[in-house]
């Protein structure tokens, strides 16, 4: 009996994961095509993936040109504008930005003694100068949290901060799997 639960658990462990991840999958691409299909009264499947795929290239090729600059930056500035969304859209930016954009936030990992020969901490550094804070010395540490799209960001005197020389999203996925992943 003990090793058929072993079994049990294991393939649990094995078969969450993997379905939960194939049925996220699957509810986007049904959306996608679900929306598109009404839309343009055809039913393929694919065919939101694909025509979603070619819309965001299409903004990314158009906003690399002077005309698309222009446009994206006036839209920039309108929804940076607008109660409510502006927290919600700049939140969302930062974070993509942070991630995948030009200025990526997430790519210093570092190690921060939390107390003198205490706990330690694994997070990113997310601005080396807080001079506008008149706290020239520190640095703004971003500690995402495990299982959670959240974090907090402490600061710490930059000589309690070492840098950790591993690739950042190594370091993302151990933080964001509670430490049960990475090499």
């Amino acid at each position: 009996m003990k090793r058929l639960t072993n079994y049990f658990l294991k393939g649990l462990l094995i078969f969450v994961p993997a379905a939960l991840t194939i049925f996220a999958i699957i509810w986007v691409f049904t959306k996608l095509d679900g929306l598109f299909g009404k839309t343009l009264g055809i039913s393929i499947p694919g065919l939101g993936l694909v025509i979603t795929v070619v819309i965001i290239t299409s903004i990314g090729f158009l906003a690399s040109n002077f005309i698309g600059k222009k446009f994206f930056t006036f839209v920039d500035k309108v929804f940076a504008k607008l109660p409510l969304i502006k927290m919600l859209y700049s939140a969302i930016k930062d974070m993509i930005e942070a991630f995948a954009g030009e200025k990526k936030s997430f790519d210093k990992p570092v190690l921060v003694e939390l107390t003198p020969a205490g706990p330690k901490a694994v997070g990113f550094i997310t601005r080396k100068s807080l001079e506008f804070l008149s706290l020239a010395d520190h640095v703004a540490v971003y500690f995402p949290q495990s299982y959670n799209f959240a974090g907090s960001v402490l600061i710490f005197p930059a000589e309690q901060v070492k840098p950790l020389d591993i690739d950042s999203a190594e370091v993302m996925a151990f933080i964001v799997s509670g430490g049960v992943s990475g090499k």
